[in-house]
C-alpha cells in the first residue's frame, strides 16, 4: 500500500526545457545523472533503474511510464527495495512526476514530486536529500546534450 508522504523539489535550471527533457528521457543522458536504465518515453513501457545492490536490496528499481507530455510532464512508478533490508526500511511503491516550465531567463523551472512514502521511512528521508542534490547534475547533463 502506498503511503501519503511526498518529496517536492523545485529546480531552477539554466538550460531550456527541450534540453532538460532530453536529460530526463534519453537513457544515456539519464544514466549520467541518475542510474543505468532502459527507459523509453512511451506510456506503458516498463523499465528498470540499476544501482549497486545494498544489503538485501538487489539494486533494481522497477518502473512503468504512466504519462508523457513532451517537454512538459513525465510520470512513472518507482518501486523497489526489500522488506528484509534493515538499513533502508521496506519495499517502496511510489510515483515520480516531473513538470517542466519555461523560465523567463530561457532556462527551466523543473519540479519533482516523488509521492507514496510512509511517514518516517528512512527511504523518504534519504531520497529527499538525494533528490535535492540532483539539480546541478541535471543541468550539467542537459547542457551537454547536442
Amino acid at each position: 500500500m502506498k503511503g501519503t508522504e511526498q518529496i517536492v523539489v523545485e529546480y531552477h535550471l539554466a538550460e531550456p526545457p527541450s534540453k532538460v527533457w532530453r536529460a530526463l528521457t534519453e537513457p544515456d543522458l539519464l544514466a549520467q545523472w541518475l542510474m543505468q536504465n532502459d527507459f523509453k518515453p512511451v506510456v506503458g513501457h516498463t523499465f528498470h533503474f540499476r544501482a549497486q545492490p545494498r544489503g538485501d536490496w538487489n539494486g533494481i528499481v522497477d518502473c512503468e511510464v504512466l504519462e508523457v507530455v513532451p517537454e512538459k510532464r513525465l510520470v512513472y512508478t518507482w518501486a523497489g527495495g526489500s522488506d528484509k533490508n534493515e538499513t533502508f526500511g521496506h519495499r517502496i511503491d511510489t510515483t515520480v512526476t516531473w513538470t517542466l516550465e519555461p523560465a523567463e531567463n530561457g532556462g527551466t523551472k523543473l519540479t519533482l514530486v516523488h509521492h507514496g512514502f510512509h511517514a518516517g521511512d528512512f527511504a523518504y528521508q534519504a531520497m529527499g536529500e538525494g533528490w535535492k542534490s540532483k539539480g546541478a547534475d541535471i543541468d550539467r547533463v542537459a547542457a551537454s546534450a547536442k
